[in-house]
């Protein structure tokens, strides 16, 4: 059995280090998305506001004053699912990256893993080869059930997603 060298522990760190970086960048852009959607909303809301005082303050009759009230609701609750389906949109792109960049380290982790274990059979005593098949085969099948997870989960997400 072949034990790690110095050189390949600090390469691992290394990739593990700028997963970490990756995924940490992945969700301050995600959040950045958010601030500046909220700024902006509030930046608007605050004029609207300013506008709406603006009209209330110069009412003469009260009827206008309840017409006035009248034709906000209408825009208010546009607005309200505007800015939800822009919180949607920003969430579902952070997710969909997430899902990639995991997708991706989870290959190289399977990758690494089935590198190991033909490194482990090359090396393993004589006699040994029913524990290396078993190896082989628990590795086949958590690999298998992975496969089957991922893709159940990526149609109840696009089911999800079409029905939103």
């Amino acid at each position: 059995m072949s034990t790690p060298t110095p050189q390949q522990l600090i390469a691992a760190q290394q990739a593990s280090l700028q997963s970490f970086f990756g995924f940490t960048n992945l969700a301050f852009a995600s959040f950045e998305k958010l601030v500046a959607l909220n700024l902006q909303v509030g930046k608007a809301s605050l004029a609207e506001t300013q506008e709406i005082a603006a009209k209330a303050l110069s009412v003469k009759d009260p009827s206008e004053l309840i017409a006035l009230s009248a034709s906000l609701s209408q825009p208010a609750s546009e607005k309200a699912a505007a800015y939800g389906r822009h919180v949607h949109e920003i969430l579902s792109g952070a997710q969909a990256e997430f899902s990639s960049a995991a997708t991706a380290q989870f290959q190289k982790a399977q990758k690494d893993a089935q590198g190991f274990i033909e490194s482990l059979a090359k090396n393993a005593p004589a006699g040994s080869e029913g524990a290396v098949a078993a190896w082989n085969s628990a590795f086949s099948a958590a690999n298998a059930t992975y496969e089957s997870a991922s893709k159940a989960a990526k149609q109840f997400v696009a089911t999800v997603s079409a029905s939103a």
